[in-house]
């Protein structure tokens, strides 16, 4: 079983960022129909990540945010575009996860913004930012300006993205699962003359 965390930042309802969120998860789960998947919505958690900025202790249901993106074995994460980059709300959640979380967490980024004038932020901030924090961004990119959701070269791109992140969770070593014991007595089979 593979554990996908899918972290969206939109913040209105209906959300675009949430609506590419679920386009990407519906493309990766194509690719990885053992993955289980674990959704969540940071507008939800908007006051208690403020309340783990200001305590140092998730809660709750951000605890149970944390712990998922910890055990994680691939991350999509999916951020509106504020200001010519993430919003808050996507950076105070990743302060929030202790260091060493994400490292060699394969992560597809993807951004929404209201103009194709952002699609930069994605290279600019996103890509950083997940080296920063150590996790593997795969090397598709996923942006989508209002436009996009009607255009058919957005489901390629989304395509290209979720293939690239199943390729990356199937090379990578699972931490999370059991290694095959063999027992002792086998492993003295055919020495003994």
């Amino acid at each position: 079983m593979t554990r996908l965390v899918v972290v969206s930042a939109g913040l209105s309802v209906p959300s675009s960022t949430t609506l590419l969120a679920e386009r990407l998860t519906a493309a990766v789960v194509a690719q990885l129909p053992d993955a289980e998947v674990t959704h969540v919505e940071l507008r939800d958690l908007a006051h208690p990540i403020a309340d783990n900025l200001l305590t140092g202790f998730p809660t709750g249901a951000l605890a149970d945010a944390v712990e998922a993106v910890a055990r994680a074995d691939a991350v999509i994460a999916v951020t509106p575009v504020f200001s010519a980059s993430y919003s808050g709300l996507f950076k105070s959640f990743l302060d929030v996860l202790d260091p060493g979380t994400l490292d060699g967490t394969p992560v597809l980024m993807a951004a929404t913004a209201g103009t194709a004038r952002h699609s930069l932020v994605l290279e600019h901030a996103l890509r950083p930012l997940f080296a920063y924090l150590r996790a593997v961004p795969v090397p598709t990119g996923v942006f989508a300006a209002s436009e996009d959701f009607a255009s058919p070269e957005l489901s390629v791109r989304i395509d290209r993205a979720a293939g690239e992140l199943a390729e990356a969770v199937l090379r990578r070593p699972r931490p999370h699962a059991v290694e095959e014991f063999t027992p002792f007595e086998r492993l003295l089979e055919g020495l003994g003359g």
